[in-house]
């Protein structure tokens, strides 16, 4: 099966992540780059993760996981070793809007965490579509290396310059002609 690519805002999505350790940790990290409106639940915590929601003032609850506690979550991170919870908060989350993910368990997920490279508002994400978490990891630093040191700068340049122009066609020529300079300076500079 492969995943369609989208990128959400976080900052509009209640998020509950279900485990407080290592993968727990992993997966917080990722989300903590896009929004703070995490909660999580766990039996227990690892030192990372207690650091992590002390640091960005998360709310969460030391507990096992009970059903219904995914009630009013738009986004759900299933980071336990359980196979039975995890399959068991997925069918929970049928029952409602919530898009889950069940780490490791791809047929208890809606969707899955690709690797990513972001650079200031640039993300590039990648996706072997869960078949090889390795040649993503591999790749994304091939192409982190391969991204123009200044790309954050000249995307803010753009920015900038986007919202000054009026809106149209010649707006759009403009921008785009200015982003083929950039990149074809960059390949005459590589050679």
């Amino acid at each position: 099966m492969n995943y369609f690519p989208l990128f959400l805002r976080l900052d509009r999505s209640k998020i509950l992540i279900v485990g407080g350790g290592a993968i727990a940790t992993e997966k917080i990290e990722k989300v903590l780059e896009f929004t703070t409106n995490i909660e999580v639940i766990a039996d227990h915590y690892s030192e990372e993760m207690l650091s992590h929601i002390i640091d960005h003032n998360l709310f969460y609850k030391t507990k096992k996981y009970e059903k219904g506690d995914v009630e009013g979550f738009d986004i759900v991170i299933v980071a336990v070793d359980s196979l039975q919870l995890q399959e068991q908060i997925y069918q929970e989350t049928r029952t409602m809007r919530t898009l889950c993910n069940a780490v490791d368990s791809v047929a208890y997920c809606d969707f899955i965490f690709p690797s990513y490279i972001k650079e200031g508002d640039l993300t590039i994400a990648i996706s072997t579509s869960g078949k090889s978490p390795a040649i993503a990891k591999h790749l994304k630093e091939y192409l982190r290396k391969k991204l123009p040191q200044n790309i954050g700068s000249f995307l803010e340049e753009m920015t900038k310059l986007r919202k000054e122009l009026p809106k149209g066609s010649e707006r759009m020529k403009i921008l785009s002609q200015k982003a083929k300079n950039f990149f074809e300076n960059l390949e005459k500079k590589e050679r």
